[in-house]
C-alpha cells in the first residue's frame, strides 16, 4: 500500500513547565519524518491547554483521518489525550520520547506522561498502541508504518463490496457467509448474484474482447491451441463478464460458485477466469468463499501484488514441507519465471480453461479471515515457497512454513480451520497483526 495516501492526524501534547525548547526540537523531527511518508493533518505546534486540544480535535475531525499519532512531547496529564480519544474514533499510536540521563534536570519526562495516558485510556476502554523511542528510531517508524497501513485497510474495508455468485456447495460450511457480521464488524457489504443470469451474460460477452484475450493467452500459455475451442472461449467470456460486473457494481472482489454449474450449464471451467480476475487485482475465490476473497483483498492491498486462495492438500513432516494446490486459478504473475505456464483441463471435469504452473519461489505471507470459532479472527503465518516441480496438475507450490509442517497441520485440524488459505509474496505478518488488533480480532499464528 502506498503510505502517502494514508491520513495521519498529528497531536503533540506537552506542558509549559517542562523544557519546551527540547520538546519543540524533538517534535519537529518526528513531524518532518512522517510528513515525508504520509499525508499529515496537524502542525508541529505543541498542544498545551484545553483550547488547543479542542482546536486540534476540530481540525482532525473534519479531515477524514485514518489514524492518530499522539506525541508525548513532554509530560502532561491524561486530560487532553482522553478528550481527543473520546472525540475521534480512529486507531491511536502514542509515542513517548527518551531523554539523555546526564544527572541534571528531568527535561521532558515524556514516559511518565505516556504512562498516565495509557492508564486513562485503559480504564476508559479505549484501545491504543505505544512507542517509546527517539524520533529517528527505525523500529518505531516500522511500527508506525504497520499501524498506518492497517488503519488504511480498515477504512477501505468499510467501503468494500464483495460480489457473491451463487451459493457455497453443500457440506462446504468453510465457505459459508455471515453477511450481518461482516457488515457490523468490518463494514463490508456482500452483493448476491445468481448463476443463470450471469451465464447468460457470459455467453453474450463482447466477441472482440474475447478474441483479443484468447489471442493473448495463446501467446502466453503452452498447449493453449490444443484446448477445446468453444469451452476455452466460454472461460474467457466468463472472465469478461466477471470483470464487467465488478466494474458496474463497484465490487472489490468476487466469490464464485465454480462447480458443478460452470461445467454442466456453461460448459467450461471457471478457474482460468478467476486466475485472470485476480491478476487484474479483483481477487477471486472459488466455492463462493467470501471470507477467502476478503483475505485475498487484504493481502493484495498490503503487498501491492496479487493474492491467491489455495487448499493445503499434503504435509510431509519428515521433509518439513506442505503442498498448496488449487485446480488452476492462481494468478499467472505467481508462476515460476523459469517455467512457461500451460493451459490445461480440469482434472475431474475434463473441461478447460485452467492455468498450470508451479508457484515461484520466495518469501510468502499466508492468512485467513476465519470464523471457525463462530467469531472472526485472523489466522497469520509465513514461510518460504520452494523452487520445485509441480506436485499435481493445476497450480501448486511446495511451502516450508516458519512454524514447521507438523505444527501447522496440527493447528489446522485442532482449530478446525477453513480449508482455504490465502497467500501473497513478501512478509507482512506484523501489518496483519496490527490490523487484527484495530479490528478487535484475536490472532491465531500458524
Amino acid at each position: 500500500m502506498n503510505t502517502t495516501d494514508i491520513r495521519i492526524g498529528f497531536a503533540p501534547i506537552a506542558r509549559p513547565t517542562f523544557d519546551l525548547d527540547l520538546a519543540n526540537e524533538m517534535t519537529a523531527q518526528v513531524h518532518a519524518a512522517i510528513t515525508n511518508a504520509y499525508k499529515v493533518i496537524g502542525t508541529s505546534d505543541l498542544i498545551m491547554d484545553g483550547a488547543a486540544i479542542k482546536a486540534r480535535i476540530a481540525e482532525l475531525g473534519s479531515a477524514d483521518i485514518d489514524m492518530i499519532l499522539m506525541l508525548q512531547a513532554s509530560f502532561a496529564d491524561s486530560t487532553m489525550i482522553l478528550e481527543l480519544a473520546r472525540a475521534i474514533d480512529a486507531p491511536l499510536l502514542m509515542w513517548a520520547l527518551p531523554e539523555a540521563q546526564v544527572g541534571g534536570r528531568l527535561r521532558i519526562n515524556s514516559f511518565c506522561g505516556l504512562n498516565l495516558a495509557a492508564h486513562g485510556l485503559r480504564r476508559a476502554g479505549r484501545s491504543y498502541e505505544t512507542v517509546y523511542a527517539a524520533p529517528e528510531d527505525e523500529a518505531a517508524h516500522k511500527k508506525l508504518r504497520d499501524l498506518a497501513i492497517a488503519a488504511g485497510i480498515k477504512r477501505r474495508l468499510a467501503e468494500t463490496r464483495i460480489g457473491r455468485l451463487g451459493e457455497h456447495p453443500a457440506g462446504f460450511d468453510t465457505c459459508r457467509v455471515n453477511r450481518g457480521a461482516l457488515k457490523a464488524q468490518l463494514g463490508i457489504e456482500v452483493a448476491q448474484f445468481e448463476l443463470d443470469s450471469f451465464f447468460a451474460r457470459a455467453r453474450q460477452a463482447e466477441p472482440a474482447r474475447v478474441d483479443a484475450l484468447t489471442a493473448d493467452l495463446g501467446a502466453r500459455l503452452a498447449g493453449f491451441d490444443a484446448m477445446e475451442s468453444e469451452a476455452t472461449r466460454g472461460t474467457v467470456g466468463a472472465y469478461v463478464a466477471l470483470d464487467e460486473l465488478a466494474r458496474e457494481e463497484n465490487l472489490s472482489g468476487m466469490a464464485v460458485r465454480c462447480w458443478p454449474e460452470f461445467f454442466t450449464d456453461l460448459g467450461c471451467s471457471a478457474c482460468g477466469a478467476m486466475s485472470l480476475l485476480s491478476d487484474a487485482r479483483t481477487p477471486s475465490s472459488c466455492e463462493a468463499d467470501v471470507n477467502g476473497t476478503i483475505t485475498q483483498l487484504i493481502l493484495q492491498w498490503i503487498s501491492g501484488a496479487a493474492a491467491f486462495g489455495s487448499d493445503i492438500v499434503a504435509f510431509d513432516a519428515d521433509a518439513d514441507e506442505a503442498v498448496l494446490w488449487h485446480c488452476g486459478l492462481a494468478p499467472l504473475s505467481m508462476a515460476d519465471p523459469d517455467v512457461q505456464p500451460a493451459a490445461t483441463i480440469h482434472s475431474n471435469r475434463q473441461k478447460p480453461l485452467l492455468m498450470q504452473f508451479p508457484l515461484k519461489p520466495g518469501r510468502v505471507t499466508i492468512a485467513r479471515l476465519s470464523e471457525a470459532t463462530g467469531e472472526f479472527r485472523l489466522v497469520i503465518g509465513g514461510g518460504e515457497m520452494l523452487k520445485a516441480p509441480p506436485a499435481f496438475t493445476g497450480t501448486s507450490g511446495i511451502i516450508r512454513f516458519d512454524a514447521g509442517a507438523a505444527a501447522v497441520m496440527d493447528a489446522i485440524l485442532r482449530e478446525g480451520l477453513e480449508h482455504h488459505i490465502s497467500l501473497t509474496y513478501g512478509d507482512y505478518q506484523d501489518v496483519l497483526a496490527s490490523l487484527a488488533r484495530i479490528l478487535g480480532m484475536s490472532v491465531l499464528r500458524l
